[in-house]
């Protein structure tokens, strides 16, 4: 409650004088009476808030959060570092408000309460599993592959952070698998993009998306066909030995892949055969190629 300090003999001197000099003001006599001075033109009201218990309040969140009543659950843990902050109590409500977030769900506020707890908290046990909520967020948001992939990418580099930071964490074996699905996803965007400036060809650009898909994301069951639209993009430039290269890289690591026999069949319209020529960027790339 604020200190509200008795008025000084100056200000009781002036106060008097005008009370003399003229009838009293119903509304001056009010702002005295309720501890203001004479020039206050609002009512202070003081508001106090019970005094309920971390545990009480923890328990309260709980019950909604059992009801699946996620987004009440969710401000009822962020009370807890509202009334008890710097404690344990208001550390647990962030974790748990970030999982009703994640739960509602709610994406965007559990990404964000998740990053403050892993801001706040960085080395607490539970910080891998936020990193996890945060991750999973932006991964069961990904779209159609003909759609912007933006939150592949946000998941492919928390997940990645996951790995990296804490590789002996037990979410480390399922974020594995969603880093290539992740992985899979951006190359099959850029696979999509390749393919449309063939149609319209624009073979350079062409060629810059089939080099993203076997410069990042190589691994994955896309570089077959990256190395053919390249041998298909490069000899449709007139850029034989290149074509070649790309072939023979792709015969190298795919031997058996239909994508290799009509890659061949292609060149041979040009009386030319694959073979890799070492001056090519696709021979330093071509020796990290396999299959996932």
């Amino acid at each position: 409650m604020p200190m509200i300090s008795r008025p000084s003999s100056r200000f009781a001197i002036a106060l008097a004088a005008l009370l003399a000099a003229a009838p009293a003001r119903a509304d001056i006599m009010d702002s005295i009476s309720n501890g203001f001075g004479l020039f206050s033109g609002e009512k202070y009201k003081t508001e106090l808030l019970p005094d309920i218990p971390a545990e009480d309040i923890y328990n309260q969140a709980l019950a909604k959060l059992e009801a699946k009543d996620y987004e009440t659950a969710a401000k009822k843990f962020g009370e807890l570092e509202k009334q008890y902050p710097f404690s344990h109590w208001a550390r647990k409500g962030l974790l748990m408000q970030t999982f009703a977030q994640y739960s509602k769900p709610s994406y965007d506020d559990a990404v964000a309460s998740a990053q403050r707890y892993i801001g706040l908290y960085p080395t607490s046990p539970e910080t891998p599993y936020m990193y996890y909520l945060a991750g999973m967020s932006y991964y069961n948001q990904v779209p159609g592959v003909m759609q912007d992939q933006e939150t592949a990418q946000k998941a492919l580099v928390i997940f990645n952070q996951l790995v990296e930071k804490f590789p002996k964490s037990e979410y480390v074996a399922d974020v594995k698998y969603k880093i290539q699905v992740a992985r899979d996803q951006l190359a099959a965007k850029d696979m999509s993009v390749g393919r449309f400036y063939l149609t319209r060809k624009n073979y350079p650009a062409a060629v810059n998306r089939f080099h993203d898909v076997l410069a990042k994301y190589q691994t994955t069951r896309h570089a077959e066909e990256a190395l053919y639209r390249l041998t298909e993009a490069y000899f449709a430039m007139g850029i034989v030995n290149e074509a070649q290269t790309a072939a023979a890289i792709l015969g190298h690591n795919f031997p058996d892949s239909q994508w290799y026999k009509d890659a061949h069949e292609l060149l041979a319209t040009g009386g030319v055969a694959p073979q890799e020529h070492q001056g090519s960027w696709l021979s330093k790339i071509g020796k990290t190629l396999g299959a996932s």
